[in-house]
């Protein structure tokens, strides 16, 4: 008995079906990659600025090292008053980049008792590093400007109830 490829295309629409079920198959991995880290839990975050006002942020928590290393890679839309809290074990000078990121965003560097120590703009696709000045434990990316428009500021703080 001669052997005979079954998984070739033999007629010509054979091989176009084969194609467009190849370029389904391509579409379909570029959308689940555009999504982020789709299975991040979220958490309600508030924040006490100088001035006595509390300010509410809807966060997704990446706190292991596979969801810290995705961040916000490849998402094209993020709205005011979301953001990504990014949790860490231990306190360090944290540096982060906008590698694959198309999207503006802003950086809080946060310490362990969840004061702002810093907040940096960060441009798409950036690949220097953006570095705390100091020892923090978290860092929290919004929206580029949204901290400003919130009226938050360096020195305020972050409730840590997560």
């Amino acid at each position: 008995m001669k052997y005979q490829n079954l998984c070739k295309p033999k007629t010509a629409a054979a091989k176009k079906l084969a194609a467009i079920f190849a370029a389904a198959l391509l579409c379909a991995a570029a959308a689940s990659c555009q999504k982020g880290n789709p299975k991040l839990k979220t958490k309600t975050l508030s924040i006490a600025t100088a001035s006595g006002s509390t300010v509410f942020v809807e966060a997704e928590i990446a706190d292991k090292p596979e969801t810290r290393e995705k961040g916000y890679m490849f998402r094209k839309n993020i709205p005011d008053g979301t953001g990504m809290l990014f949790v860490f074990e231990e306190d360090k000078v944290l540096r982060f980049w906008m590698k694959n990121t198309p999207s503006p965003l802003s950086i809080a560097y946060i310490d362990y008792k969840g004061e702002i120590k810093d907040i940096f703009d960060m441009k798409p696709f950036d690949l220097n590093d953006t570095t705390a000045t100091g020892y923090v434990r978290y860092a929290l990316e919004v929206p580029q400007g949204w901290f400003g428009r919130a009226g938050i500021k360096v020195g305020d703080k972050l409730k840590l109830d997560f």
